[in-house]
């Protein structure tokens, strides 16, 4: 009997023993970096738990201005000190006289650490490149001044950039063929989005050392210098933003109360963006809802126009030769042909009615057209570039139809039946009914009238750069396909526009006597939403200027404004103002 008990005794600790082994396999050799469900990297988390870190730069690409300066981040010369200096006589007193600090503050501050940390976290003190060679030329195990790489918090173009977080789902499904660490940084929204497969980490830069389980150096106390095997990275992504005139378009949007809408700057030449801002601005420590700001850049969302879509109308009536100087328009009727009873303009010629944007003259325009082609309202948007997108888009490196931006197409009608409907053929005249384009798209209609007809992309980011600032690739200008409008009648809507600024009775007289003379539309898009009793209104305007020789492209808009908000004329002369000075004191 007790023989039989001893054999089955032996058999389960044999089978225990096999499931134990399996288990070690697993842990060891088979699951080390895909642990449980939960996907752990057991491998990692070792490395972790037996060695301490600083790390100086996570290895994901940056953002630059044109000039090569950063946007969402900033080097600083710091002082690192690590936590087993504590156990250990140092030169204090020499570094603390280096720094300008006290020596009893230095070791304060050692003493309650438990990791590596910059003196004077969270506002590190800026060490300069003297202060650097001084400290560093000591040799002192556990303090090394090094420039570390600090990301912003609060980023101007902070809706254009995008921004990151970790999220392991999306990294697998994102790049499933990629061995990248769980902790590995995605980009979410905007550029960081877009670019994302660019910016990815080959490595971290960072000071490691290792550590039993009392916190104390487990190989002596040498500090290891970890940094990416590849040299070019991280790479840089060089956009087309200007410094100065982002910082100031962001001022000034803040500074006209714009809680929702924002502002677009092209230059004409090469069509890329010298500033974007979009409000609400973006609440860091909940970004993704939407009451409290959201990440949605409204710039590339497509919005209600107005009256800016008489624009294209008139495009079309030029081109078929509806606009006769003779030909008059009862403005002080309705576009349904009863009398208005706010606005009593008597009767307008093509010229005034554009000026004063009368409703029903390109109401009425825009069924004449109708009777012609019932698309060719839809077809001159596209001349014009209006309905998008707008954005670069193009074939690089082993990505086929890249896009640079993450935006909404516009849109003239949804149904064909809407486009053979005189009352809402008549609301598209002015804007209203399912006209939709976003305020990116309205900046690059600008542009293409200013240059004579001319259809570009519009591009943000100028050229992808390695860490030694050689070109991996660039992203060159490049038009945009299909039919433009002729030189004469891009020369027509320019004189128009330029008539909404000098006529006295024009809806964009108070830009007059600004430094550079501008030409431009306003519009005033019926949202047919409320605020208690009030309706809410979307309110534009968009040109460009210096008129005789035009270099910027510009749009200001409110979204969702009531009537007494306030319209954008005055944002938009604030900024060409500001633009002026930075041209001529720069």
């Amino acid at each position: 009997m007790w023989k039989k008990r001893a054999i089955i005794w032996l058999c389960l600790c044999l089978i225990g023993l096999t499931v134990l082994l399996g288990r070690l396999t697993q842990l060891q050799l088979v699951d080390t970096e895909h642990f449980t469900k939960r996907g752990i990297n057991l491998i990692e988390a070792s490395v972790s738990q037996r060695s301490q870190e600083m790390i100086l730069d996570t290895g994901r690409g940056n953002f630059l201005y044109k000039d090569g300066t950063p946007i969402t981040h900033q080097n600083k010369l710091v002082l690192i000190l690590f936590p087993f200096l504590k156990k250990m006589d140092w030169d204090s007193k020499s570094i603390s006289e280096i720094i300008g600090a006290s020596e009893y503050a230095l070791k304060h501050a050692i003493e309650s650490a438990k990791e590596p940390f910059a003196y004077g976290n969270p506002n590190p003190i800026e060490l300069t490149e003297l202060q650097m060679e001084k400290i560093n030329a000591l040799q002192i195990p556990g303090v090394f001044a090094v420039e570390k790489k600090y990301h912003l918090t609060q980023n101007p173009a902070e809706h254009l950039v995008g921004i990151t977080g970790e999220n392991e789902a999306l990294l697998r499904k994102r790049y499933p063929d990629k061995e990248l660490s769980s902790k590995t940084m995605v980009g979410l929204t905007g550029m960081e989005k877009s670019f994302d497969e660019f910016l990815l980490p080959d490595g971290k830069s960072k000071l490691v050392y290792h550590v039993d389980a009392t916190g104390g150096p487990l190989f002596g106390i040498n500090v290891k210098y970890v940094e990416p095997a590849n040299p070019f990275y991280p790479i840089n992504i060089k956009t087309t933003l200007d410094h100065d005139l982002q910082t100031m378009v962001e001022k000034l949007v803040d500074q006209h109360g714009i809680e929702r809408g924002g502002a677009v700057l092209l230059d004409i030449e090469t069509n890329s963006v010298l500033a974007m801002v979009s409000r609400p601005a973006i609440n860091q420590s909940d970004p993704f809802n939407k009451n409290t700001g959201g990440t949605e850049n409204l710039m590339l969302k497509q919005q209600i126009i107005g009256s800016v879509f008489k624009t294209v109308v008139s495009a079309a009536a030029i081109d078929h030769e509806l606009t006769s100087p003779s030909r008059q328009f009862d403005c002080s009727k309705t576009i349904t042909g009863q009398p208005d009873p706010l606005f009593q303009y008597g009767m307008l010629d093509f010229t005034n009615s554009f000026a004063r944007s009368c409703n029903n003259t390109f109401a009425t325009l825009a069924k004449e057209l109708k009777e012609v082609d019932p698309n060719i309202l839809e077809n001159f948007a596209e001349k014009l570039s209006l309905t998008g997108p707008a954005g670069w888009i193009g074939d690089i490196y082993h990505f086929n139809g890249f896009k640079q931006l993450q935006e909404d197409e516009g849109r003239i009608f949804l149904s064909e039946d809407a486009k053979k409907d005189n009352n809402f053929v008549a609301l598209t005249g002015i804007g209203q009914h399912e006209v939709r384009a976003t305020p990116l798209a309205v900046a690059n209609m600008m542009a293409t009238i200013a240059r004579g007809g001319k259809k570009e992309m519009v591009r943000v980011a100028s050229k992808i750069e390695y860490k030694n600032s050689t070109s991996l690739l660039e992203f060159n200008e490049q038009n945009i396909k299909g039919e433009t409008i002729s030189p004469y009648t891009a020369m027509k809507l320019q004189k128009l526009l330029r008539e909404v600024v000098i006529n006295e009775n024009g809806t964009g007289r108070s830009l007059q006597g600004l430094p550079y003379e501008v030409a431009g539309k306003s519009g005033t898009g019926e949202t047919g939403r409320m605020d208690g009793d009030k309706p809410l209104y979307n309110k534009w305007f968009a040109g460009y200027f210096p008129f005789d020789k035009p270099k910027y492209a510009l749009v200001t808009v409110r979204l969702g404004g009531t009537g007494n908000s306030g319209g954008v004329n005055a944002l938009f002369a604030d900024i060409v103002k500001e633009i002026y000075a930075i041209d001529h004191n720069g």
